[in-house]
């Protein structure tokens, strides 16, 4: 988009244009290349703006994907609640099962939820990181009703608990999941490696799985 496009927004409607032109190029370039290696100036060239320029809109880099993260939780939060909420059978493995499918679908939300604790909330506003706390609350408000609806035994902690373990471990093992071109040549050539190579999915399913069954069997005791 060329620069002269992007004079300084003048009304509302004109910097929210700005702000949603400066997110779409962060989540292409985070899709494309890893969150960690995407920078501010990356974001501006995308855009055709000088990096100073698109500083009137975000304070930093860490802000721009806090925001994605935030937008990553109001997609994520009612599929998941949809999924569970359709489960004809629902049990431990079922529930942890949605988690799971939901989670990988969405590899860029993977990685912001590892880049979050690690660096996004730490570079932004203690405003800034409220609005996201608020945000990851009302996921938690859509997730726990149908999480409990379908495994009654649980209480609201037990949730969420499990939203914390999921959204935890969903990040770190697509971070393990996706290592540089060289590492990951590295895993695929000696077999003695076989261990470092994980397939996100099945194994954030299985874990989440044990961890409800044996909730459930404590609750019901």
């Amino acid at each position: 988009m060329p620069t002269r496009e992007f004079q300084r927004a003048r009304s509302p409607e004109a910097k929210r244009l700005r702000e949603d032109a400066i997110l779409d190029a962060a989540r292409r370039l985070g899709a494309e290349r890893g969150i960690r290696q995407v920078t501010l100036t990356d974001i501006a060239e995308a855009v055709g703006m000088h990096k100073s320029a698109m500083l009137r809109y975000f304070e930093t880099r860490e802000e721009i994907f806090l925001r994605l993260t935030a937008e990553g939780w109001r997609d994520w939060a009612p599929d998941l609640a949809e999924r569970v909420g359709a489960l004809a059978r629902p049990d431990a493995d079922t529930v942890a099962a949605a988690f799971a499918a939901t989670l990988t679908a969405r590899p860029m939300f993977c990685d912001l939820l590892a880049q979050t604790p690690l660096n996004l909330e730490r570079n932004v506003s203690v405003e800034k990181v409220r609005e996201f706390k608020l945000t990851t609350g009302d996921g938690l408000g859509v997730i726990l009703p149908a999480v409990r609806a379908a495994l009654p035994a649980l209480t609201e902690q037990d949730g969420v608990d499990l939203v914390a373990a999921a959204t935890s471990l969903a990040g770190t093992l697509y971070q393990i999941a996706t290592p540089g071109p060289e590492v990951a040549a590295l895993y695929r050539s000696d077999p003695r490696l076989a261990h470092a190579l994980v397939d996100v999915e099945p194994q954030l399913s299985r874990i989440l799985a044990s961890m409800l069954r044996g909730r459930i069997a404590e609750r019901t005791a």
